[in-house]
């Protein structure tokens, strides 16, 4: 069966309206620019044909229900469909309090983009004819309140029967945390490894099992595509984070199954108040980022 569609990722907005912006010296991500960079891709998506648009995550800053409700409303404006799961600045907190929302709530808030089942953070939608999404969890949290990166038990039966009863469809995965290693030994690094999801070899080997080819995660904040056997993970950077890219995917399979997958990658080069904006984020990240990556250079396996 011959088939072609056309979609695009945008991966960490973290959206932030102005009265909800507060600075940090550590803080390397522009979301200064995070609505501005925003509209500047979406009117770049309106001018093409799209199937769809992928949001993998770190859709606002802190998780603030102001953020949240900001966002829904503009993606109900666009003419598209979007699809979305929760990253780990989405729900900082398990439970809702006055400055950002809990795991539950999330999917209340984006109902109309994958969660059509709100008592349930994860889900599978048939997104076109013969294509399938599934968006996945990677949100959790120990007794202590702390945040964690791995897909539960429940969530993970599911995806087996979820995957089991799969025929003849075109499967892309969507998680917010890496699954496959971007960086060399990311998963040992105890820097890198906070971007990983921390059960990934569960994942993989449902992933590998059913044939799935294509995952798409955020997180790293970088542009990477990493494989395992023959299941890629497209990782596409964030919006407010140099160089401020988002990807426009096209797929297509002929009649005898053959496959290809074309990526383009752009970037948002300026934006009314920030005109030079790829060299001044370069400059903020330079500046800023130099205690990450004395700790990332310094630490096992690197050790420099």
């Amino acid at each position: 069966m011959s088939l072609s569609f056309r979609f695009a990722i945008i991966s960490d907005l973290h959206i932030a309206l102005p009265q909800t912006i507060w600075d940090h010296p550590s803080r390397f991500h522009l979301v200064e620019v995070s609505i501005p960079a925003l509209e500047q891709a979406l009117t770049h998506l309106g001018e093409l044909d799209l199937d769809f648009l992928l949001l993998p995550g770190d859709l606002t800053q802190h998780g603030e229900p102001e953020n949240h409700a900001w966002l829904q409303q503009r993606l109900a404006k666009l003419p598209y469909p979007v699809y979305v799961v929760p990253g780990n600045h989405d729900v900082p907190v398990a439970e809702a309090c006055d400055r950002a929302i809990g795991l539950a709530e999330f999917p209340h808030y984006y109902r109309k983009y994958g969660y059509r089942d709100p008592s349930q953070l994860y889900y599978s939608c048939e997104v076109l004819p013969g294509v399938r999404l599934i968006g996945l969890n990677s949100n959790q949290f120990d007794e202590d309140g702390k945040q964690l990166g791995y897909l539960d038990r429940p969530q993970l039966a599911w995806l087996e029967t979820v995957l089991a009863q799969i025929k003849d469809e075109i499967v892309l995965v969507m998680v917010h945390h890496n699954v496959i290693e971007h960086l060399p030994d990311q998963a040992k690094h105890p820097l890198g490894q906070r971007y990983m999801l921390a059960n990934a070899p569960v994942l993989l080997d449902l992933l590998h099992q059913a044939g799935v080819k294509l995952i798409f995660t955020g997180h790293l904040h970088v542009q990477d595509i990493a494989t395992s056997q023959n299941l890629y993970e497209i990782t596409t950077g964030s919006l407010v984070s140099y160089p401020h890219p988002y990807r426009i995917l096209q797929f297509h399979q002929d009649d005898r199954g053959h496959q290809e997958l074309h990526i383009e990658s752009h970037r948002i080069e300026g934006v009314p108040q920030w005109p030079q904006l790829g060299q001044t984020s370069r400059e903020w990240m330079g500046d800023r980022s130099k205690p990450f990556m004395l700790r990332l250079l310094t630490h096992s396996p690197a050790q420099l």
